[in-house]
């Protein structure tokens, strides 16, 4: 039988010890440290009680802990000396099945790993989403961890130790986080769909609207019909719409979607208002799953269990999967949500691609008006809406280091960037003497260290040099010339244009020293965006009610929320992401008990709003 919160809130110790047992390999201390801030109000609260726990114990009970962990298709396993725990995991994964090469390859992994580290290799096996991960990922994700540094890589081992702890405790409550389960499964059907050039390599690429990228919007469509939206339209510029009608509206009981055919702007009643929500669907070249497609996905797992419970709330909901927010294919960035608050540039449709398509044409080659009458039309009024909320994998190692699932986030840094080209001299590598060079390419690394070591003195400001290059260059000649990018973000205003005259007055300073000169080209611009006081306590009061810490972060990347700041209230909740938290890269992931919190918190906050007074 599953045991319950009420049986573990009011076992006596011994007993609550007993129920948990098996937990933690071979270390029950962890869980009876835990108990003893008894009563839970959820498993997240639980869980997160053991996290503190392990995190305050320090490093030698720490290593000891990695250290009770059997390798992986290791002696234990050989043995079958395994606990039940740690042979129903390796079991799932497949590794009581491996083919000879495979043994032999993962025990020679085994062996590199411990003589660099000193204890085993520890990975949840079972994966993000429980059932188990193939082998060919452990095997790879076994390499690539194989080049982390000591210390990263024992906090990696943790990490993971709670993800295993987490799910058995999964399995000994009966507990399944099946909205989670959901929402991963719809990240998987959509990756389905990738460009050309980039399905072959077992890439995802979504660049606006082309095949892949219709083909999502046509997904998402139906697949928001499916969770009983009202009203679903692909709109002017590509943006997948979908409504969910409040209870003032009349005339729509929940179970009856109206399709695309009746225009939700007629029908809804004067001073109705509206919940706006959403993310985008592109994908960077050779992307993440999640980025984005999180923010569509989340809410969407919320109107289908609304429309499930026959339930209609006093404000409609409004989600968007907004077309365009990378830039990828047209450098058009934030071209689906900026339609939405008017800000879709004319020009932007002669913009061409790199096959030489303007957007208009790629827009009408989709079946799109391609004419500024509509895409104006889009603009939505302010007035009319409460605000706009936005659920983002974090795209960072924030929460992933503090082993918190979820994070409010204060504001959107920021930001702004260069292209600029250092010009020195170029001569003979071997002939010149160092006092007598001009080295466009050591100016340019001089200023990328203090843009470093500038940053870092904020706190939460960052600068990067992202683009380095040598035109020409050449093994014996000093570089004359040097291409770089420079990116400069802070949580405020005032922050970056601290942060931004400082640099380019070493920029400047630097070049008279070192006998070089520079251009530099403003490429981009953007405003720091606060994330509204009132949204932002709504959001800490539904991440509360799930026994989740509330942990409050500035976000360092661009999102959708940005766009809508402009014109009314936002406020964003960020997801812990896998593996550091890297984004845009193959290996951004959540797991299914993260989402499942994220879908649990947004329900939570529409049902604050539904319910002020509550």
């Amino acid at each position: 039988m599953p045991i319950t919160l009420d049986q573990l809130n009011t076992a006596s110790l011994p007993e609550a010890v007993q129920l948990l047992d098996g937990l933690y390999e071979h270390s029950p201390w962890i869980a009876e440290k835990a108990l003893l801030k008894r009563p839970f109000a959820s498993l997240a609260a639980l869980k997160h009680a053991m996290v503190t726990v392990l995190n305050e114990a320090g490093t030698a009970p720490q290593l000891a802990l990695i250290r009770a962990h059997p390798e992986l298709a290791g002696k234990a396993m050989v043995s079958k000396s395994l606990t039940a725990e740690s042979s129903n995991e390796q079991n799932k994964a497949g590794l009581t099945d491996c083919t000879p090469q495979e043994f032999a390859h993962i025990q020679q992994l085994n062996a590199e790993y411990n003589a660099k580290f000193d204890f085993p290799f520890i990975l949840a096996v079972r994966g993000p989403r429980g059932q188990g991960l193939p082998k060919a990922d452990i095997i790879a994700t076994f390499e690539r961890r194989l080049n982390n540094p000591v210390d990263f890589e024992r906090a990696e081992c943790l990490r993971n130790i709670h993800r295993i702890a987490e799910i058995r405790l999964n399995d000994k409550f009966g507990f399944e986080p099946t909205l989670g389960n959901a929402v991963w499964d719809w990240h998987e059907s959509l990756a389905q769909h990738t460009d050309p050039g980039y399905a072959e390599l077992g890439q995802l690429t979504v660049t606006y609207l082309t095949e892949a990228h219709r083909a999502c919007a046509a997904q998402l469509q139906q697949q928001m019909l499916d969770c009983g939206f009202d009203e679903v339209h692909i709109d002017a510029v590509g943006n997948v719409v979908g409504i969910y009608h409040g209870s003032d509206e009349g005339g729509f009981p929940a179970g009856q979607p109206q399709g695309e055919t009746l225009a939700g702007e007629q029908r809804r009643r004067a001073g109705e208002k509206t919940l706006l929500t959403g993310s985008h669907y592109d994908t960077v070249r050779n992307g993440g799953k999640y980025d984005g497609r999180l923010g569509i996905y989340v809410p969407m797992a919320c109107v289908q269990e609304l429309h499930r419970a026959g339930q209609r709330l006093p404000f409609a909901i409004e989600v968007v999967g907004f077309a365009e927010e990378e830039g990828q294919r047209y450098k058009a960035t934030f071209l689906g949500s900026g339609a939405l608050t008017g800000h879709f540039n004319p020009a932007w449709l002669d913009q061409q691609d790199a096959d030489g398509i303007t957007m208009r044409d790629a827009m009408q080659h989709a079946g799109l008006p391609a004419s500024l009458e509509a895409i104006n039309a889009l603009k939505r009024d302010p007035a009319k809406y409460l605000g706009f909320v936005e659920v983002h994998i974090e795209q960072g190692p924030v929460l992933n280091e503090l082993d918190i699932p979820l994070g409010i986030v204060t504001s959107i840094n920021a930001s702004v960037r260069y292209l600029g080209e250092m010009v020195g001299m170029a001569c003979h590598a071997g002939t010149t003497p160092m006092d007598r060079r001009r080295d466009a390419a050591c100016a340019v690394a001089e200023l990328a260290l203090y843009a470093e070591k500038r940053a870092q003195q904020d706190g939460n400001s960052v600068a990067t040099i992202g683009m380095l290059q040598v035109p020409n260059g050449s093994i014996n000649v000093v570089p004359g010339h040097c291409r770089f990018s420079l990116d400069l973000r802070a949580p405020s205003d005032a922050q970056r244009d601290a942060l931004n005259s400082d640099v380019l007055a070493e920029l400047t300073a630097l070049c008279e020293r070192r006998g070089v000169r520079h251009t530099l080209d403003e490429t981009m611009r953007a405003s720091a965006a606060p994330s509204a006081p009132e949204w932002q306590a709504r959001w800490a009061s539904a991440v509360n009610s799930l026994g989740v810490p509330v942990h409050q972060l500035p976000s360092g990347a661009g999102h959708d929320a940005m766009k809508l700041h402009e014109v009314m209230p936002q406020a964003m909740l960020f997801v812990r992401g896998l593996n550091s938290g890297i984004s845009h890269n193959p290996l951004e992931s959540s797991t299914s008990d993260d989402i499942e919190l994220s879908v649990r918190a947004f329900s939570q906050l529409l049902q604050q709003l539904a319910n002020p007074n509550s």
